[in-house]
């Protein structure tokens, strides 16, 4: 990995780490004397709308809480490539993950971190949001200033100079703003049993099963996450009240309905075994007007693939609000007709660089790309794709070009079924329609339409099926032109033609 040595007015220091959709850089402002923490979009993903929406969001919704509790932006910016990136607060006193590598925590020291951290994730329950992956890696510590540690905080997990930070929220969702169409999301050991479920109800009580198992990491003998036949929680470690243990194992049962409803409660019952007090102290930044409104769940379907021909029987909804996808699939949406021949064996054809994807290309439209940038086959080369648009080199980041990106894969194939694939493009700032079947071509299409959204393309439209002849599953993500008639992307995926 080749470091960059600026990011827009920061100079690149060190690699502080790296993930599946991200990497974050140490950098340092000369003019201002200060280093920050800078989070790049990873460039495999770059082509991602969904992707790009999401890591997005995360700085939104930084912005919008903006508590000290949790990891602060401070801007976005555009690399030159146009990957987006978020400058964050940098937490010098590392992660949880760390310290813990270096051995158990003193026990009142891990009392007063578990402490904290349930206090940041009271910050979030309190604005109605659901982080979904509580682990010791999104877990930060920062010295602060005498005087600046957060309200409650006592003498601090390390002294009275430092405080607990809650960070990597590319996973929490905002809970009027949830997608039934949410993705499997969590990290396995401290993911609750409902995030893997095919009909999971996602809501405060899944972090307070996140919160448990950050517990039993802390205080127990045994890490649970990394002996899966212990019972939960392990014996605790010396010292450890005993009535801890009946906190951790409420906080983890397997049912949600038997788990404390939120942050705020795991906290005030975990005061109580430990000798605090009769109810958690407040925070001077989490009273909030709704802070005492039942939060909504958020169902999550996965939806087996309908046999060809067939409606799906459970709309997946977004926002409680269904749009039909049919005629009045994208009401308030004019759309223009592309002309009654269209695809035909007149239109302009677009194919990939293996010559697998053939497209028939809308008027004034081209094709371009030589392959699926972060998707590779079984012999390591990058499978087939292709993007099309009237001007595909800004479509990915300008929400007035229209365009489509069609890719094709063996190795999606083992893994997913087009349900389960289009499932894991959520769009939360957007009101979906009920996903519909449709067999256009010669593939029985999966399909689910967002229109009205905030940021990024005004509707996107995610398609996926198995290809004929055991050529793979076959992807296409669309965003219709700004005047497209109605029947705009069922014509695109009839001119889709794929081969082994």
């Amino acid at each position: 990995m080749n470091p960059p040595r600026r990011i827009g007015p920061y100079q690149v220091e060190r690699l502080l780490g790296f993930g599946s959709f991200a990497t974050v850089w140490l950098a340092h402002h000369p003019a201002l004397d200060v280093r920050v923490a800078i989070k790049v979009l990873a460039e495999n993903w770059s082509h991602d709308l969904r992707v790009r929406e999401r890591f997005l969001d995360e700085g939104r919704l930084l912005w919008r809480l903006d508590h000290e509790r949790l990891v602060r932006i401070h801007s976005v910016g555009e690399l030159a490539d146009g990957r987006p990136y978020l400058v964050m607060a940098w937490a010098e006193g590392g992660s949880l993950r760390d310290r813990l590598a270096a051995g158990p925590m003193p026990v009142a020291q891990a009392l007063r971190v578990l402490r904290e951290i349930a206090a940041g994730v009271g910050v979030l329950h309190a604005s109605g949001v659901v982080h979904r992956d509580l682990t010791p890696g999104n877990v930060l510590f920062r010295p602060v200033p005498p005087g600046g540690a957060p309200a409650g905080a006592g003498s601090g997990p390390a002294g009275p100079a430092e405080s607990v930070l809650i960070a990597d929220l590319g996973l929490a969702k905002a809970l009027a703003a949830a997608s039934g169409l949410t993705a499997r999301a969590g990290t396995p050991g401290y993911m609750a049993p409902e995030q893997d479920s095919p009909a999971a109800l996602v809501d405060a009580r899944t972090d307070v099963f996140g919160l448990g198992r950050l517990g039993a990491t802390l205080l127990c003998v045994r890490d649970p996450v990394e002996t899966a036949d212990a019972p939960v929680p392990p014996p605790l470690r010396a010292g450890v009240p005993p009535a801890v243990a009946g906190v951790l194992r409420r906080a983890t049962a397997p049912s949600p309905a038997e788990r404390y409803p939120d942050a705020s409660a795991f906290a005030a019952a975990l005061d109580l075994a430990t000798g605090g007090g009769s109810a958690a102290p407040t925070d001077r930044r989490t009273t909030h007007p709704h802070q005492h409104r039942p939060l909504r769940a958020v169902a999550v379907w996965r939806t087996a693939v309908p046999r060809r021909g067939a409606v799906p029987r459970r709309a997946l909804v977004l926002r409680g609000v269904a749009v039909s996808l049919g005629a009045a699939a994208l009401a308030g949406v004019a759309f223009v007709t592309l002309g009654p021949g269209w695809p035909d064996r007149h239109s302009r054809i677009g194919t990939d660089s293996s010559g697998r994807i053939t497209v028939a290309l809308p008027e004034g439209w081209r094709a371009t790309g030589s392959g699926w940038i972060g998707q590779r086959g079984p012999d390591g080369a990058l499978e087939p794709a292709l993007v099309m648009s009237p001007d595909p080199e800004r479509w990915p980041t300008d929400p007035g070009v229209p365009g489509a990106f069609v890719g094709l894969s063996h190795s999606l194939a083992e893994r997913h079924d087009p349900a389960g694939y289009v499932a894991e493009h959520p769009h939360a700032g957007c009101v979906a329609a009920p996903v519909r079947s449709v067999r256009r071509g010669t593939v029985d299409w999966y399909v689910a339409g967002f229109t009205a959204c905030r940021t990024g393309k005004p509707v996107i439209v995610e398609a996926a099926g198995i290809a004929p002849g055991g050529a793979g599953l076959v992807y296409v993500q669309v965003a219709p032109p700004a005047d497209a008639s109605t029947d705009f992307v069922d014509t695109l995926l009839a001119g889709v033609r794929l081969r082994p």
